[in-house]
């Protein structure tokens, strides 16, 4: 740790990646872990664009306590401990896998959401917008938001099974990853393309990358060095 702490202070631009276990500390569930959403049944179907346009009412009841009810939980050491660096002036961005909002509720001010964001939903038919606060109200009441403009569908801003990434946050990911001398990745499979491939950009522009999570990844042979638990990580990064 003592390595790791020179590695940050030395860094000329210091980035972070973060996955769903960054946030299961906060008690969120993650997606792909032994006990994550994924092995549910129909679990798959949720963030599923073209059977979200069949029956949003099953995105909706589904993700009712697990995305709509973020308030209810807090940041953990991870996201505070990022969002300290970046007070300190050590860090320049987190870019995160992540759609729980809980790195802007830890005070981080550069977050780069490569798989969108529930801050904002739309209407898919006119466009119009409503806010994270408003679209859980609604759900947390049991019913689905519905545009009041048009009657047609509200979806997140969140990426889907079916959709693009959201290219100004993927490409600003990788422009930052090609910048960065070292990135800290914390708590992903690294499994999701092309999101996934964002710290080997680092790698291949000559930075280091720091792993840490519970499980190996397919990239653990290009870390300096590996770390399998994120609450010790920060706590011995004090």
């Amino acid at each position: 740790m003592n390595e790791v702490k020179a590695l940050i202070r030395k860094s000329k631009y210091l980035t972070a990646f973060t996955g769903a276990g960054v946030s299961t500390l906060s008690g969120i569930r993650d997606f792909r872990g032994k006990n994550g959403l994924y092995n549910e049944k129909d679990a798959d179907r949720i963030f599923d664009l073209g059977y979200f346009l069949q029956d949003p009412s099953f995105y909706y009841s589904r993700t009712r306590d697990f995305i709509y009810n973020i308030y209810e939980k807090e940041p953990s050491a991870v996201h505070r401990m990022l969002a300290g660096l970046e007070t300190d002036g050590l860090l320049k961005a987190v870019i995160t896998q992540n759609i729980d909002l809980l790195h802007h509720r830890a005070g981080s001010k550069i977050v780069i959401e490569v798989h969108g964001s529930p801050l904002m939903h739309h209407c898919l038919d006119c466009g119009h917008g409503i806010s994270y606060e408003e679209a859980a109200r609604i759900v947390q009441s049991g019913k689905i938001p519905v545009c009041e403009k048009c009657g047609g569908i509200i979806k997140p801003d969140i990426t889907f099974f079916g959709e693009a990434l959201p290219a100004s946050a993927i490409n600003k990911a990788f422009e930052m990853a090609a910048k960065s001398d070292l990135m800290l990745v914390l708590g992903s499979s690294l499994t999701v393309q092309p999101a996934a491939s964002i710290p080997l950009e680092t790698v291949k522009s000559g930075g280091r990358i720091i792993i840490v999570n519970d499980m190996p990844t397919p990239f653990d042979e290009y870390a300096e060095m590996l770390f399998p638990d994120l609450e010790e990580f920060c706590e011995l990064l004090k």
